[in-house]
């Protein structure tokens, strides 16, 4: 019999970084008012290094991003024999591997309720038996979970278009995000010559950035094709790129651009707002996207941004207003939108400005923390 006291959460991701990134806020106040544990792969990192506020205990369980039929069996069993020995009162997954396999095994020791969040949808550009597999299994999380949240209205609407959810079993805390932006870090500051002349550039440069991990998916080929078209006609056209290449892009990027000497890479950062002060415009040409934490970190920082008009992104920006939409995987469509905030300064700040209060009025980390409060109140008092 479960002894009376402060009702139990546990957290499952694959990777320390996912909580690490978008949990730790949520942990700090969840942690007043709950015992909040979280359950990740630590093989690669010090489970004593990673910051333990809000948190009960940190337990490392061996989850794969990949599928790994033998080593998900084991991971299964371990989560399911630690729910059933902590008696959790929620379980609450993010990203696809960790929801699979904390829903089941959830679901298989009866823990009353079982929460997953979609962040974004793996398979929307896959085709034939892999797709329909990777739907599958979302299909399964749902049918396993008791409760689905999901980090933007669009996508869910898209989620309800494919049957992959119901309106009545899914739902949006607040205007979305899973996280917010920490506006006081996000923010314009008075050092961008600073950070442009560190970067190497001049007061007369327009500068084109990308931020996130660099793969197909992110449009980042398109990306450098209009890039080409743009530093053709504009000289002072520059592009900078952060994040980790998972895909080995740059050589493809810098081939298709041709000219190595107009572009920067950056690689991966802990202090993207660094390098977000020196820039005049934030492109994000993604092929799918749950919401797109980066385009609001940007738009906090009072940058105009570019962005597709694929599922998720949709409610990231306000057309014209905090940033341009252009038509997903079309060249000409991304082109013609950089072209026009290139030769149009006053628009780029005007848009820059229009983001930094869109943000601050929905999409602040203290609101989207308040929200996830304010849901496992109503849902465990």
């Amino acid at each position: 019999m479960k002894q009376r006291g402060r009702k139990k959460i546990a957290f499952v991701v694959a990777a320390p970084m996912t909580a690490k990134a978008f949990l730790l806020n949520h942990f700090s106040e969840l942690g007043k008012h709950y015992e909040v544990y979280l359950f990740a792969n630590f093989e690669n990192e010090s489970i004593d290094t990673f910051p333990q506020i809000g948190l009960k205990d940190i337990i490392h369980i061996p989850i794969y991003r990949k599928i790994a039929f033998f080593k998900d069996i084991r991971a299964l069993f371990l989560l399911a024999r630690k729910f059933k020995k902590y008696e959790f009162d929620v379980v609450h997954s993010v990203t696809p591997k960790a929801g699979l396999l904390a829903m089941l095994a959830a679901k298989l020791v009866r823990v009353e309720h079982r929460i997953h969040i979609f962040t974004g949808q793996v398979w929307y550009t896959k085709k034939g038996l892999l797709k329909r597999l990777l739907r599958f299994l979302d299909r399964l999380i749902v049918h396993a979970a008791t409760q689905i949240l999901v980090d933007s209205h669009s996508q869910r609407e898209y989620l309800i278009s494919q049957n992959i959810v119901s309106p009545s079993n899914s739902q949006v805390l607040g205007k979305g995000s899973i996280s917010g932006v920490n506006t006081e870090i996000f923010s314009p500051r008075f050092n961008r010559s600073q950070e442009r002349t560190a970067l190497g550039y001049n007061v007369n440069d327009v500068i084109y950035c990308y931020l996130g991990r660099l793969n197909v998916d992110k449009g980042l080929l398109e990306l450098a094709k209009a890039f080409k078209k743009l530093n053709a006609a504009n000289h002072n056209a520059k592009l900078l790129i952060i994040g980790y290449d998972e895909d080995q892009l740059m050589l493809k990027i810098e081939k298709i651009v041709g000219n190595k000497s107009v572009i920067q890479y950056v690689g991966p950062t802990s202090h993207p707002e660094k390098y977000l002060q020196a820039v005049d415009v934030f492109c994000l040409p993604s092929h799918r996207e749950g919401f797109g934490t980066s385009v609001i970190e940007a738009s906090a920082c009072g940058i105009p941004v570019i962005c597709s008009d694929t599922y998720g992104l949709k409610g990231t920006i306000l057309n014209d207003k905090t940033g341009l939409y252009h038509i997903k995987g079309d060249i000409d469509s991304l082109y013609d939108k950089m072209q026009q905030l290139h030769t149009d300064k006053e628009k780029r700040e005007r848009l820059g400005d229009g983001g930094r209060e869109f943000v601050l009025k929905n999409f602040t980390s203290k609101n989207i923390t308040n929200e996830w409060v304010l849901f496992y109140r109503k849902l465990l008092g």
